[in-house]
């Protein structure tokens, strides 16, 4: 961390034009490249906010699982925010990672945003303070902190393509203030975002040279979004410093060759290097140096006192009509509603998404607060609109060896098994993938509590089958309709079949999916039963509340 700016040079000096210009590209989803040359091992990015993800997305790596970043605002408690950065910094350093893609700095500016979960408010003074607490918190502990998205990236529609028409003074007050913030409190990354402002694109524009490196005087690495660098010249004579996700992609040999040709002044090159290098000396992987040690682990028992304080005093009663607190010895009857008081939804998901170590659910939260002094009687009503849910270890078991979960199996041109592994989940985002790996199989033992037409569906791209009891239920060939790393890696489209199961009985279910390029590594296997009577779900629903 005591790198001088002269050894920094020195070490510069030391790489060739050609070295110099593969540095600023990624090396693999997760990591930047190595330069042994100069001691540069590499660094590890994780995805945030709500938690710490690390490189593997496996339900077998749990996280901590912090409340949404909207309820950490409602806070309004920058040293409560300022602990719980780190606490991330300490699961970071749990998990290998160096660099926290966290926190989000875009605002609430539309209820269509599609990604405020992740946002902090819709004001720039409160969401500027409290992302500042959680990034003096993440750095604090020797992690780097990484402020996203910049800049005015408030919508998922078209988020790719999206031109945001934007007049000085707002981009000033509204949209660029949290940043500045941010910089201020010495965040070491900034992350552009996937749209353009007032006509450029984010990671060619000039607001990455003015204000964020010259009147701010920001000295970090500013980063591409995953996969948004499309051009290999705008992006490189402008402030960009890193693209990622590598290999591959527009820079890496691309930016060798523009350099070569004299496309790219090798004096950008140099101090975008010179950046990455003052981040590595900054974390200790740069010189040979190891990075600091690890602290020694929260206690979980203060770890969930920690999490617990933040979802109190992010909550707000708006209103108490002489009812709350409610007291348990006065209870008899208790009626919870909705199907999701069973089924709790804990975090938005997408990118941010991560396997918490534990949920309670609502309906197990006011269980256990009555501690079975009244009677707690559950009424699901009308089932949610949304997709079938995931198979998990409660729905079904491994074909192979009894055990809850599903069995994941990797097989190559002609069928033959090459690897083979119990897990937990249907939902499988990035499984391990070894040479010769033609298809990812997924075989699961269903064992219906519920008779009727069920919903059976396999999510994700390229050639993909569905298979009950070894009878076809679905084939075809499903070709990514985007490059929205986000659709492709984490979220595709379910295709679905039905099938008329019965109760108490057992199938076999197994999904398989050709693995191709450009088809993402997302493979999801879902169930649902069939769905009650609406009518005569709402009537109950409100019979139990009478």
């Amino acid at each position: 961390m005591g790198t001088s700016e002269e050894e920094i040079d020195r070490l510069l000096g030391k790489l060739t034009p050609r070295a110099r210009a593969l540095l600023p590209g990624g090396a693999t989803t997760w990591r930047t490249r190595a330069e042994p040359a100069v001691g540069l091992r590499e660094l590890v990015m994780s995805d945030g906010p709500a938690g710490v993800r690390g490189e593997a997305w496996d339900e077998r790596n749990t996280s901590v699982l912090l409340p949404s970043a909207s309820a950490l605002a409602a806070t309004w408690d920058e040293e409560l925010v300022e602990r719980l950065g780190g606490l991330l910094a300490a699961e970071a350093r749990r998990k290998g990672v160096d660099v926290l893609l966290a926190p989000t700095l875009n605002l609430h500016r539309t209820p269509l945003g599609g990604r405020h979960f992740e946002c902090l408010s819709e004001d720039p003074e409160l969401t500027g303070r409290i992302g500042a607490a959680l990034v003096r918190g993440v750095q604090a502990c020797g992690i780097a902190a990484t402020a996203k998205h910049y800049v005015a990236n408030d919508s998922e529609t078209d988020r790719l393509t999206i031109d945001v028409h934007v007049g000085e003074r707002a981009l000033r007050e509204v949209y660029l203030a949290p940043f500045e913030a941010a910089v201020a409190a010495g965040v070491r990354l900034v992350m552009t975002g996937y749209n353009a402002v007032n006509g450029t694109t984010l990671t060619a524009s000039d607001l990455l040279t003015d204000p964020l490196k010259s009147e701010w005087g920001f000295d970090g690495v500013v980063v591409s979004d995953w996969g948004a660098v499309r051009d290999t010249v705008g992006p490189a004579r402008a402030g960009l410093d890193l693209a990622m996700p590598g290999p591959g992609g527009p820079w890496g040999e691309g930016l060798a060759r523009a350099v070569a040709d004299g496309d790219v002044p090798e004096a950008a090159v140099d101090d975008k290097v010179r950046r990455l290098l003052r981040l590595a000396a900054w974390l200790g992987a740069l010189g040979g140096r190891d990075s600091p040690p690890a602290p020694s682990p929260a206690r979980p028992r203060r770890v969930r006192a920690l999490v617990r304080r933040a979802v109190a005093a992010g909550a707000v009663l708006l209103a108490n009509r002489d009812v709350l607190p409610l007291d348990p010895d006065r209870l008899r009857t208790v009626a919870v509603i909705g199907a999701h008081a069973a089924s709790t939804r804990t975090q938005g998901g997408g990118s941010a998404g991560v396997f918490p170590q534990d949920e309670v659910s609502v309906l197990d939260g006011v269980r256990a607060a009555l501690g079975g002094g009244a009677r707690v009687v559950h009424c699901p009503g009308p089932r949610p609109d949304g997709p079938a849910p995931p198979l998990d270890r409660d729905a079904c078991a491994d074909p192979r060896s009894g055990l809850p979960g599903v069995l994941l199996r990797m097989l190559d041109a002609d069928g033959r098994e090459l690897y083979a592994e119990r897990r937990d989940s249907g939902r499988l985002l990035e499984p391990r993938l070894v040479p010769g790996a033609h298809t990812v199989e997924v075989g699961a033992r269903l064992r219906p509590g519920t008779g009727g037409r069920w919903t059976l569906g396999v999510a994700g791209f390229g050639r993909m089958s569905l298979l009950l009891d070894g009878h076809p239920l679905l084939e075809g060939d499903f070709p990514p309709p985007t490059d929205d790393p986000a659709v492709v890696h984490v979220n595709p489209p379910a295709q679905y079949a039905t099938a008329d199961l019965a109760a108490g009985g057992s199938v076999l279910l197994v999904a398989r999916r050709e693995l191709a390029p450009g088809t993402g590594r997302a493979t999801v296997v879902s169930a649902a039963p069939p769905a009650p009577d609406a009518a005569a779900a709402l009537a109950g629903a409100a019979r139990a509340a009478g």
